[in-house]
């Protein structure tokens, strides 16, 4: 069983968005639990941080995550890609 942590600032965004795209995020998180590698890894400042893009009705949200071990999974952020990666730098 994969034990998945999450941070703050992902907690605070899905507790504001509706229940249709809590649905789709929970099958974009089911998705990177059942294959850990599915996100693209990042590299520079972001290194270590995987990136699995998704849509979410007409738009393509990102889900930044961090494979801590081979049963630890840690979220750390989820949202629209307009400045989403200008957003993630500020917490690395």
């Amino acid at each position: 069983m994969t034990q998945i942590l999450v941070t703050p600032i992902f907690s605070k965004f899905v507790k504001k968005i509706p229940v249709n795209q809590k649905r789709i995020l929970d099958k974009a998180v089911k998705a990177i639990v059942a294959t850990p590698a599915i996100g693209q890894e990042k590299v520079g400042d972001l290194s270590g941080v995987f990136i699995h893009k998704f849509r979410v009705q007409d738009q393509t949200w990102l889900l930044a995550y961090r494979q801590l071990s081979h049963v630890s999974i840690k979220l750390i952020m989820v949202g629209p890609h307009e400045n989403f990666y200008r957003d993630i730098k500020k917490l690395f």
